[in-house]
């Protein structure tokens, strides 16, 4: 009998320590292995090279006849996008494309910002740097800010909240100096040629090119994909980095511990979640279902972005009708008809049409769409998720950002989870997923109270913010 009490008590604590591993584990924090992702480069070379956007003029006339030879199917009657792009506003989209956007123009505001590239690690890494008017700096600290983009966004997202952050406000002891890379593989930035490049191998880069700078500490902002890199970055240095501020933040089915905890939050949700955003994550069915309805591109990408960027990489109605859908349902679009049967209302009227082509040309001039998308498949291969990023606390100073239709919301309960000092959350009246560019007054103002509220924290200080 005394056997079987042994054998049953040591039975439970194996199993004890099991559930305890299983939940509450920290893994060593990994060394990223150097790796050189394009050959052929002088890979000494470390100058920073100006730079400018000039695409040819017989790309432009090419892209003209790729449009006017596109072929639409019609949607269903009295459907908005439930079954993806409507063509009808698509269609729309390309004859403004093809007869009225002005490339030129369009070149010429975009080159307005100063622009750079830089080889680290083999790859031609873009990035804009605007710096404040030394003449209205006075004794006002600038802080370097590192701001990152995600998928299928660009640096295009923060031309108009360039100037927000950069001219100094009178509230605030400080103002920016704003570094905004293309991620590599995307728009003016090489793509690797290896496979790899996950978000802690990009992290890596982004670490490198504000080395390069001559920035040794930095604060780092990011959503989307971006947001993913800034965790991986203050994960794996947070020595570098000062101040973590997300307009994403997310950590919902990053471990298992956030997965039950999730699920219980479905019994009780007040555990989990202030009553008034408990709609955003319950009841489970709901939510499970307005997820998976929402992320089939994400299991193409994560799987197949090579087949996928075959069509996508040669017609430019294809690459529209996928990326601008995206941007419709991150303002949960609805396509409106007016007496004339004309749609009335683009996008809700959250974005201008010239920004949205912007973007496109952005991906459909350097054909990076494919390997933008890889970054899904490297990220959620099995050799990054072994490096068990998400179950590495940190405690770097961060803060949240939540808009009221972006399409993926982690309570503060479960982001503390990961990062561990979570020193403020906003809750911001309007916007979605590409706030910046949807909201680029709000997105600003955000950050000069988040970073303000940072700088309180970090100095100890309790200026107003």
């Amino acid at each position: 009998m005394r056997v079987k009490l042994l054998l049953l008590s040591a039975g439970v604590i194996l199993i004890g320590r099991y559930i305890y591993n299983l939940l509450y584990w920290v893994p060593p924090t990994p060394v990223i292995e150097d790796i050189i992702w394009k050959s052929g480069n002088n890979l000494t070379d470390n100058t920073i090279y100006p730079f400018r956007i000039s695409i040819p003029q017989q790309d432009l006339e090419d892209l003209k006849q790729r449009l006017r030879n596109s072929k639409l199917s019609p949607p269903l009657q009295k459907i908005d996008f439930e079954y993806g792009i409507n063509t009808n506003q698509l269609q729309k989209v390309i004859d403004y494309w093809a007869n009225e956007y002005d490339w030129r123009k369009r070149e010429q505001f975009l080159n307005a910002v100063p622009q750079f590239r830089t080889q680290i690690f083999g790859l031609n890494i873009h990035f804009i740097r605007v710096k404040p008017d030394a003449k209205l700096v006075g004794n006002k600290k600038v802080l370097p800010l590192l701001l990152l983009h995600g998928w299928p966004g660009s640096v295009r997202e923060f031309y108009d909240v360039f100037p927000l952050l950069t001219t100094p406000r009178k509230e605030y002891d400080f103002v920016f100096e704003v570094v905004a890379p293309s991620l590599p593989g995307y728009g003016f930035s090489d793509a690797a040629t290896v496979p790899g490049m996950n978000t802690a191998q990009v992290a890596k880069i982004m670490k490198k090119l504000m080395n390069r700078l001559g920035f040794e500490k930095f604060y780092v902002q990011g959503g989307d994909w971006g947001f993913g890199i800034g965790s991986n970055l203050v994960t794996l240095n947070p020595e570098s980095v000062l101040g973590f501020h997300s307009n994403m933040c997310f950590h919902l089915y990053q471990t298992p511990l956030s997965i039950i905890k999730f699920i219980l939050g479905s019994f009780y949700p007040s555990l989990i979640v202030d009553k008034k955003y408990e709609a955003k994550l319950y009841p489970l069915s709901k939510h499970i279902y307005s997820t998976i309805s929402v992320s089939g591109y994400l299991h193409l990408q994560a799987t197949r972005p090579d087949t996928l960027g075959v069509g996508l990489t040669d017609s430019p109605t294809g690459l529209a009708g996928y990326i601008l859908e995206k941007f419709a349902w991150s303002v949960k679009a609805k396509w409106t008809e007016g007496p004339d049967e004309e749609i009335t209302d683009l996008f809700e009227g959250k974005f201008a049409i010239d920004d949205l082509l912007d973007n496109l040309m952005i991906y459909w001039t350097t054909s990076s769409i494919t390997s933008s998308m890889r970054l899904y498949a490297e990220t959620f291969s099995p050799e990054f998720q072994s490096l068990h990023l998400n179950r590495i606390p940190t405690y770097v100073p961060t803060v949240c950002a939540y808009y009221p239709k972006e399409v993926l919301f982690s309570p503060e309960s479960l982001v503390r989870d990961k990062f561990k000092n979570l020193v403020h959350s906003s809750h911001l009246p309007r916007g979605g997923h590409f706030a910046a560019l949807e909201e680029p007054v709000l997105f600003a103002d955000d950050l000069w109270k988040g970073y303000c509220i940072l700088q309180n924290h970090i100095n100890n200080k309790k200026q107003p913010c």
